[in-house]
């Protein structure tokens, strides 16, 4: 359990939070237990928002944003990093609840902390150079006019974050709407609700002098996620799968309320026959494991050229044959954090051997309790389920290919587009460019996750725009457009009806020499 110390730094009251609801003790059906994924054990409690705690949430964000939204970006940018300092003092205490509320080790939670803190500072640093004010060319025929772009923050941004990197998902957008200029209101997923409420927790710490409802939560199910939807955010920012992705865009469209959808993904490495074969091993074997699979952007097919094929699939088990799930510090990957997720797993990996698939790793009986061992399936027909289908879990299907143009055809022929690799020494570059995707890693995996300037999202089934990087910051402000008419010109008021004939004679003239001649 917690310590009376880390329950009272946790605990979400009134004036800290903007959840707005009752710390006092409530019934079981009115609050929301947090546990160990590893031992089911209870380390805390938190009251359940409703709809009225929901709204009440967003009308304190309201409040808030206009305080926040009129700062500078220079005054925003030192409150930020102010944050990102706070979650560094912090670290050891933030990583040991990450490791006992989500299940992965230390390192990864650590990992997964460094690099939501590169995000924080990138954000902070480039939201003036990208979303600050910039003059336009007005061009020929309105040259008496200056044009400027402008942007101004949504307002409240509600944010539903995910379980399987509760700090790094969320904060990609958290991060990039705060310093948009937005007040934030998160609903952590029901598997990270203490996880969720640290983070924010540590934002009022670093910036008491700020009003209450900046950046605040509210805890709860889907239910909640599904009030916040309604509660009148100017625009909501979802991770998850791509079913509740669907329903929370419906809900959404009722009011025009924009969607930021991170959804599914079923990412593909293609091996070609001049990869760095030990190279590519290792990262796929890592890419389909960590974070005990249970990642978006993780590895989930493999198409290796027939060549190097028995190679690969050799290295590929060798490594995984010595990487092993548990709770203790030796342990590579933790838990399978969502209990409802080991049951797809086991289906997967049965429904691909009943379908001509061979488990060269593990099988059926690698699912052992909340723990999954690693599993290695290869040459899966194409229709079934482990390779249609995100399965979230420690498996891998690997699938053989006679060329690089059979791997792309594969690589594209799925409904998910989020994230790719390829390991090639000559032709990474150009086989990355026909994949249709948001992200390719060449000769790496998951690399263009970690670099900050680079936005990240997906196509089709993956999902609806992208956080990160520049257009991450773009996602949370709207674009207003200015043109000053800065002296007026006789006769050349062309939006008017005080226009002459010379000058419409003078445009007939002149728009064939300017427009109409191609080389």
């Amino acid at each position: 359990m917690l310590s009376r110390a880390q329950a009272a730094r946790w605990r979400i009251t009134q004036e800290e939070r903007s959840t707005v609801t009752s710390t006092e003790t409530t019934p079981d059906q009115d609050v929301l237990k947090s546990v160990d994924p590893a031992t089911g054990e209870v380390i805390a409690t938190h009251p359940i928002a409703d709809a009225d705690a929901v709204r009440a949430a967003v009308a304190k964000a309201r409040t808030a944003a206009a305080t926040w939204g009129a700062l500078s970006y220079g005054r925003r940018r030192d409150h930020l990093l102010r944050w990102k300092s706070r979650l560094v003092a912090d670290a050891d205490e933030f990583t040991a609840l990450i490791h006992r509320e989500n299940g992965k080790p230390l390192d990864d939670s650590f990992l997964e902390l460094m690099l939501a803190i590169e995000h924080i500072d990138w954000a902070a640093k480039h939201a003036e150079k990208v979303l600050g004010p910039k003059k336009i060319s007005p061009g020929m025929f309105m040259a008496n006019f200056a044009a400027r772009l402008e942007h101004r923050p949504y307002g409240v941004i509600g944010v539903i974050g995910p379980w399987n990197y509760p700090v790094y998902t969320p904060n990609g957008s958290i991060a990039y709407a705060l310093a948009a200029g937005n007040a934030v209101v998160f609903k952590p997923s029901e598997y990270s609700t203490t996880i969720g409420n640290f983070l924010a927790d540590a934002f009022v710490r670093a910036n008491p002098e700020l009003p209450v409802g900046v950046f605040g939560t509210i805890n709860g199910f889907g239910t909640t996620g599904a009030e916040l939807v309604k509660a009148g955010v100017d625009k909501i920012a979802f991770t998850g799968s791509t079913a509740t992705g669907k329903r929370i865009m419906a809900a959404a469209a009722e009011t025009l309320t924009p969607v930021l959808l991170e959804c599914g993904g079923k990412d593909a490495v293609i091996v070609a026959a001049d990869a760095d074969l030990k190279a590519a091993a290792d990262a796929v074997a890592w890419g389909a494991t960590a974070n005990s699979g249970q990642t978006c952007a993780g590895v989930e097919r493999v198409y290796v050229d027939r060549s190097v094929r028995d190679q690969f699939i050799a290295e590929v088990k060798k490594i995984l044959t010595d990487v092993k799930p548990g709770s203790g510090a030796g342990a590579h990957y933790g838990p399978m954090t969502m209990p409802s997720q080991i049951d797809i797993v086991k289906r997967h990996i049965e429904d691909a051997l009943k379908h001509g698939g061979t488990a060269v790793l593990g099988g059926p009986d690698s699912v052992k309790g909340p723990f999954i061992e690693p599993v290695v399936l290869v040459d899966v027909d194409e229709n079934s389920d482990a390779v249609q289908e995100e399965t979230f879990g420690p498996t891998v299907t690997i699938r053989t290919v006679d060329s690089v143009d059979e791997a792309v055809e594969l690589a594209n022929a799925n409904k998910y587009g989020l994230a790719s690799a390829v390991y090639s020494r000559k032709n990474g570059l150009d086989i990355a460019r026909r994949l249709r995707v948001g992200a390719t890693s060449v000769n790496s995996v998951l690399s263009f996750a970690a670099i900050a300037g680079l936005p990240f999202g997906g196509v089709g089934d993956s999902g609806i725009g992208r956080i990160h990087g520049a257009a991450g910051l773009q996602e949370f402000a709207r674009p207003h457009s200015i043109a000053v008419q800065r002296f007026a010109i006789p006769g050349m008021a062309l939006l008017s009806y005080s226009r002459t004939q010379s000058t419409m004679k003078l445009l007939r003239r002149l728009v064939p020499v300017l427009h109409g001649r191609h080389k």
